[in-house]
């Protein structure tokens, strides 16, 4: 078992379960610090117009599919070199 955090991909990369395979569903428990602006209608209708995220922690990623918690792992978007580049046809040329 690992004791290192659980961390969220960027905009290069996405979650995978290396138990299933999984790259598509998945069950993230965070805890977030915000600042929002809110803007009430004069009816009382509350619209949030405005976040800033000012602390995050990541708990938990559990695949949606096979339930692992252990294997979950991130790796490239295919339109970053990713493993499914090839398979897409992008690879050989």
């Amino acid at each position: 078992m690992s004791n290192r955090e659980p961390q969220l991909p960027d905009e290069r990369s996405r979650l995978r379960c290396g138990h299933c395979g999984n790259l598509t569903r998945f069950d993230v428990t965070r805890t977030v610090r915000s600042q929002e602006f809110w803007h009430a209608d004069l009816a009382g209708v509350v619209e949030v117009e405005e976040t800033v995220v000012l602390a995050e922690e990541v708990e938990s990623i559990r695949c949606r599919w096979c339930s692992s918690s252990d294997r979950i792992e991130i790796v490239p978007r295919p339109e970053f070199g990713g493993p499914d580049r090839e398979a897409a046809g992008d690879g050989g040329v």
